[in-house]
């Protein structure tokens, strides 16, 4: 028996139990119904061992269940792979805040081993938070085989892959520039950096100097605020300028501590002001070195003087502009390599020699004034490399006001200027990241990347939609090294071991690594291992087949690679999405997922991005409490349009409680009735006009819904079935039920409760993979009576559409509605007061037409608030007419509504409506509102405009209505 309220607090736990208890979702399942179930699998995105369930990870999984749950139910094998990441940066940062809070001894102090015990006891202690928040979302994962990429299978896997790779040549140590994080002290990904627009407000001109002197007091409270937002112009003495136009050589910059290692100044081959002094040397403010003026076409002559800075350790174009030049810079400099003036703090170096980090090379043990090279040639004299004494081991912050306030002090700054630019800020640190050239671990990505474009271009693996083949294109056809190194502790460490003279033995243990050292060197050799750990991008880029056991060569990795789909956001499609492609095919030799379903934001109502700062975060967990699991399933997948955001409002999920609400009542008004499920019973063969329609429109339902899942098209299918229960089912079948529920035809009732019983099971399943709890338990309780239920719902068998329904019988009942709906939206329209009966008359009527109504016509009445129903050659007077079929309706309004004055409400409120649109349109026709405003600002404006005009039609047909009555 049903309870008599919905109460989604009570349902989800003891569904959850039921599941797990079942073991309903275990990979093999469907073959023990049938051996010859076809495989279909999914691999989850692994959620961060740290994280907490938030609203994209809401949409994501709920987006896989609706897969997961219809293939299962359409007999399919299926398994969906859970487990977690372990999060290099977040769990080691999390466990050492844990340390200072408590008071304990540092990770340093702890050292390697004792600290990454800790890890591993927080990780077994609270590391299954967002597993436990998947299941209460639904998620019918296959738990029984859950991963995390720490544990010993997919550790295993993750060394084999980087031997590999090392052995073929695809992977190597090298010096490049990375996204450094000062804080953490580590490289970091592209994925982790924030980029946040910044705009200063100090001005500063040499021109003005003598009314405005420069402040450099309020200078540092400005850069100690901010550091960021300003443009520097620095005057740079051309060497020799006595017999030239020029003296100095103007460059700007954003980020002033950085000149102390320029090695150039580029400016552009064809800019006619610089030609005469390519070649030339200018000398370097607080430094002294000379450093050349090379032509490049870096340099843009149509921004500032032309002329650019080139900084190689602290950029990423000027690193490239110095390997164009390399060979004329150390003509000019005696300086081989860039000049790196950082430590991994983020603090100014004494020299190169300090935190030196260049492979082989060294300083010369009897020289300390030498550097040696890898070929033993001396680079050049340390002093070249060495850093003022000054700035010296100050913060690069501290290191920016002294610079500036030092240039201005020799008359070399020629303005300071508040600019607009963005800067990079590291997601976990909040500290603002560093261009950084350092020693790392990279991947041959664009030679693995050939396989994975070719991959989708041929069509074995689609992106859907389509379009995100065009992203994935533009990035895998400039695809760069990948870096894969981490200045971590927790995370798989590099299987690399060093010799005594710095060469590089890579193993699959350290064992090996010492064979390897004998045979290199001829004798045993003390090692040390890479300190190192790997990106964890590198171990979830192995993800779909590591996790089915790879390298072994298990029956699950035969049964389920390669998976069916993978579901995921668009903003991880290089870091995650292309590697996976590139590691899968490069070690299965067959791509990692046959489709790519790409599913757009989760922003909130108004279409901003949700974020801590802005206040607008909507907690999942929180929705869930207090609308349930089912509620916030139903709103992601009815609002996951393909290539639209999804805007969350709490309306929609209100709405859709509501939704599971009518459903719960639906069905205790079925179980009060008599519905009751019938042994043999075929709905195909109800003789009653009724009971042939909703088995008519349940088989449309079916396909379309079957159709859209197919698709991918998610909002689609739940749209399908919720017309279904919501119009067609509740608010139709059930009130034309009614009255045979309570009439005297026995055998009418008996069909139409054996229907309803039949429709309500079909509803429960086609709603299942969207709204599991209370499907669960209605199908659970409504399988007390009648015929004994075979298994759950999520195992029951998905409704198979017909191919041949009734169009007789969907042609009567839909006509009785179409009326019904076209008088009450009349009466709407027209402000018909709802107690009052309207006589209802019909002119040009078939035969057809008038028995229908006059089979219908009791509940035409009931339902349309009519007070009778006739029949005439003419519409009579002061009525307000529709044409439905052949016949035309009117309703006699005369004497009911002040006519006139509806006709005068009914154009204000078009007025209204037009109005709303002449400033939407205004807007839109303003290009700089159109250049300047957000995007969830123009497509709210958009919707606006429809919703404008959508009205105003509907109330201008309205108008037109009132003009034939007196």
């Amino acid at each position: 028996m049903l309870e008599k309220t919905y109460d989604h607090a009570a349902i989800e736990p003891r569904m959850s139990k039921a599941w797990e208890d079942a073991e309903a979702f275990r990979a093999g399942k469907a073959l023990e119904v049938n051996p010859k179930a076809e495989p279909y699998s999914i691999v989850i995105p692994p959620p961060n061992v740290t994280g907490s369930l938030h609203m994209g990870h809401a949409l994501n999984n709920t987006l896989q269940d609706v897969l997961a749950r219809f293939y299962r139910m359409r007999g399919r094998d299926v398994l969906w792979q859970p487990g977690t990441d372990h999060a290099g940066i977040a769990t080691q940062s999390l466990v050492e805040r844990q340390l200072m809070e408590k008071q304990e001894p540092s990770r340093r102090d702890l050292g390697r081993e004792e600290f990454l015990r800790r890890v591993w006891a927080w990780k077994e202690h609270s590391g299954g938070t967002i597993v436990n928040q998947l299941k209460r979302l639904g998620a019918s994962c296959d738990w029984s085989r859950e991963r995390f990429t720490m544990d010993e299978g997919l550790s295993r896997a993750v060394v084999k892959v980087f031997v590999d790779l090392y052995n073929d040549g695809l992977i190597r140590k090298d010096k490049r520039l990375v996204n450094w994080d000062p804080k953490l002290q580590t490289a970091i990904s592209d994925l982790e950096v924030i980029s946040v627009e910044k705009k200063g407000n100090f001005t500063w001109s040499e021109k003005t100097a003598e009314e405005k002197p420069f402040d450099a007091v309020a200078f540092a409270k400005v850069i100690d605020r901010d550091p960021s937002g300003h443009l520097y112009y620095f005057k740079y003495p051309i060497k020799d300028a006595e017999k030239l136009d020029r003296k100095f050589v103007v460059v700007a910059t954003t980020r002033p501590e950085t000149m102390l290692g320029d090695m150039a100044v580029a400016v552009n081959p064809e800019d006619e002001r610089w030609k005469p002094y390519i070649g030339k040397t200018v000398i370097l403010p607080l430094v002294g070195r000379e450093i050349p003026i090379v032509a490049d076409e870096h340099a843009d002559p149509e921004q500032g003087s032309g002329a650019v800075k080139i900084t190689p350790a602290h950029d990423t174009d000027d690193f490239e502009v110095w390997k164009r030049h390399r060979a004329e810079i150390k003509a000019a400099t005696g300086m081989d390599e860039p000049i790196n003036l950082l430590r991994p703090d983020g603090t100014l170096k004494t020299s190169v020699f300090d935190d030196f980090s260049w492979g082989h090379r060294a300083p010369d043990p009897n020289n300390p004034n030498v550097i040696h090279s890898d070929d033993d040639g001396l680079v050049g004299p340390s002093a070249v490399y060495s850093i003022p004494e000054a700035y010296r081991g100050l913060d690069r912050f501290e290191a920016r006001k002294r610079v500036v306030a030092d240039l201005v002090a020799l008359g070399l700054v020629e303005k300071i200027e508040p600019h607009l630019m963005k800067v990079p800020y590291g997601d976990r640190s909040n500290v603002v990241i560093e261009p950084y050239l350092t020693d790392q671990w990279y991947v041959d990505a664009k030679t693995l990347a050939q396989p994975a474009l070719a991959a989708v271009r041929e069509g074995r693996t689609r992106f859907v939609p389509e379009n995100w083949r065009t992203v994935y294109f533009q990035w895998l056809e400039n695809i760069q090294p990948w870096c894969i190194s981490r200045q971590l502790w927790w995370g798989h460490q590099i299987p690399a071991w060093y010799g005594p003279d710095g060469h590089i033995f890579v193993a699959h243990d350290e064992a090996e690594a010492q064979a390897l050292a004998r045979e290199h060197y001829g004798k045993a050799a003390t090692l040390a291992r890479d300190e190192d750990v790997l990106d964890t991008w590198f171990s979830s880029g192995l993800w779909p087949f590591s996790t089915l056991g790879w390298p072994d060569e298990t029956p699950e990795l035969k049964r389920y690679y390669p998976t069916s789909v993978l579901v995921t956001g668009f903003d991880i499609i290089f870091f995650w999405v292309a590697r996976m492609m590139m590691l899968g095919l490069h070690f299965e030799k067959e791509v990692p997922f046959r489709d790519v379903y790409i599913h757009a934001l989760v922003r909130d109502e108004k279409g901003a991005k949700m974020s801590k700062s802005k206040g607008n975060v909507v907690d999942p967990l929180s929705v869930m409490d207090n609308y349930g699991a089912d509620a916030l399933r139903f709103t992601m997948a009815a609002m996951a349009a393909q290539g639209r955001d999804v805007k969350l409002s709490m309306q929609r999920i209100e709405g859709y409680r509501n939704f599971a609400t009518k459903l719960w009542n639906a069905a205790r008004f079925c179980e009060m009735n008599g519905c009751v499920r019938k042994e043999g019973f075929d709905p195909a063969a109800a003789k009653l006009t009724l009971n042939r329609w909703i088995y008519a429109e349940a088989q449309a339902t079916a396909a379309a819904v079957t159709e859209a899942i197919e698709a991918y098209r998610f909002n689609d299918a739940a749209g399908a079935v919720y017309r279904f229960v919501w119009n067609r089912f509740c608010d139709w079948y059930l009130e034309f039920a009614k009255p045979v529920f309570m009439g005297e035809d026995e055998a009418a009732k008996a069909e139409t409760q054996a229907t309803a019983a039949w429709a309500l099971d079909e509803i429960l399943k086609l709603l299942h993979p969207f709204m599991p709890f209370v499907t669960e338990e209605l199908w659970t309780v409504t399988g007390e009576d009648g015929p004994a239920r075979t298994s759950l719902l999520a195992l029951a068998p998905w409704p198979t559409p017909a191919r041949d329904t009734d169009a007789a019988a969907l042609a009567e009942i839909d006509w009785v509605i179409d009326l019904i709906s076209e008088i009450r939206s009349l009466r709407s329209e027209m402000n018909v007061p709802p107690a009052t009966l309207l006589p209802l008359t019909l002119t040009g009527a078939t035969d057809d037409t008038k028995a229908r109504a006059a089979r219908y016509e009791a509940f035409l009445k009931r339902m349309a608030r009519l007070s009778d129903i006739g029949f005439a050659d003419v519409p009579p007077q002061g009525s307000a007419q529709f044409v439905l079929g052949e016949a035309t309706m009117a309703l006699a309004l005369a004497g009911v509504i002040d006519i006139a004055a509806e006709r005068e409400r009914l154009k204000k409120e078009i007025g209204k409506h037009e109005s709303e649109i002449t400033k939407i349109d205004a807007r839109f026709a303003n290009e700089q509102f159109v250049a300047k405003a957000a995007e969830e600002v123009l497509e709210d404006n958009r919707e606006r405009r429809a919703e404008a005009v959508a009205a105003a039609e509907r109330l201008k047909a309205a108008l037109q209505r009132l003009a034939n009555v007196a």
